[in-house]
């Protein structure tokens, strides 16, 4: 189903005036028929009082077609079960008045922009229904859904928590009515799969022989180093299973990241060794690179000349000073060098 714009005017002020002027009118009719009809009974007094009370009785029908939109609302109408055009634009409109509109997410509350209200938390993501939420107005602002954390397997199976927060537009309000139940309903549960496809395709972080691609080599994308490239790829994946709801995504962004309780302290160990084992290496290799440069520069000024023995034992000497987690503190030898 394809949405088409209702071609109503913008005369909702002029209908509110007539009508009101109308009534008026019904009032005193009513009031000059019931006076003549005292003095004299006639058909004109008898027609008046008819018609003015008539008009009395049901002149607010006309009221019901009157509908004021802000910017960046629609309204989907349906005539007696058909569907005939999404009122938009902002402004003061009267449509017919047996017109009815449609929105079955109307009552629907998410843990988002638009939705959250003041009031006792109903769920995990949903929020109290206040009377002024009942509006048939579906907006067509842009909108961020923020739903609650999840606890996915990454590639590697550890387990990792993940929340996403994907700001979202309607495009096309007849198929975001009329295509699926619940449209906000539907825009969660598939934002909550299409999240966990994604998460298990990479690993939390770098890890050999993993391919995060598809193009079958080895690469270095993971959950933490990639998060812009893997925000990106969820959004696509959003965005393909959201289309035919006439729902547009616009940005998908990782808020929340970090390893499940369960394993988060052994983690956290792992983290810390392969931190320690990088530093420990560079300063070996420091430490190495200022012993060979101190033994060179002794040989070519002729500053001394060491035996191999002599040689092995300020080697050790040099790299237990550089290599120690602690100042060293000598001992010096004040007497002869043997």
């Amino acid at each position: 189903m394809e949405e088409k714009v209702y071609q109503g005017k913008k005369n909702g002020m002029l209908v509110l005036v007539v009508t009101i002027l109308l009534y008026v009118a019904a009032i005193m009719g009513t009031v000059f028929s019931a006076i003549a009809l005292e003095r004299e009974v006639s058909a004109l007094a008898v027609t008046g009082l008819v018609v003015s009370i008539v008009y009395l009785s049901l002149g607010w029908i006309f009221w019901c077609g009157l509908k004021v939109l802000r910017p960046q609302e629609a309204l989907v109408l349906t005539l007696f079960g058909k569907y005939i055009g999404t009122l938009k634009g902002d402004g003061f409109y009267w449509v017919n008045p047996f017109c009815s509109s449609v929105n079955p997410a109307a009552k629907t509350k998410l843990s988002q922009s638009g939705d959250v209200k003041t009031g006792s938390v109903m769920g995990t993501n949903q929020v109290a229904v206040t009377p002024e939420d009942l509006s048939k107005k579906i907006s067509l602002k842009l909108m961020t859904l923020s739903n609650s954390r999840q606890k996915i397997n990454d590639c590697l199976g550890n387990p990792v928590e993940i929340a996403i927060a994907v700001t979202w537009r309607i495009v096309d309000t007849a198929k975001a009515v009329f295509t699926v139940d619940n449209y906000k309903e539907y825009l969660s549960l598939q934002c909550d799969s299409a999240l966990r496809d994604i998460v298990r395709i990479y690993p939390y972080d770098v890890a050999k022989n993993v391919d995060t691609t598809g193009d079958g080599m080895a690469d270095e994308g993971s959950l933490r180093g990639s998060s812009d490239i893997v925000a990106n790829r969820i959004r696509e994946e959003i965005q393909k299973r959201v289309a035919g709801a006439g729902i547009e995504i616009e940005e998908a962004r990782i808020t929340y990241l970090a390893y499940a309780t369960e394993i988060a302290a052994v983690m956290l160990q792992r983290q810390q060794a392969s931190a320690i084992i990088d530093a420990r290496k560079m300063i070996v290799d420091g430490a190495v690179g200022m012993v060979e440069m101190a033994l060179e520069r002794l040989n070519e000024n002729n500053v001394i000349e060491l035996d191999e023995e002599r040689k092995a034992a300020m080697v050790s000497n040099l790299l237990v000073v550089l290599c120690g987690n602690h100042d060293a503190q000598p001992v010096v030898n004040s007497g002869s060098l043997y």
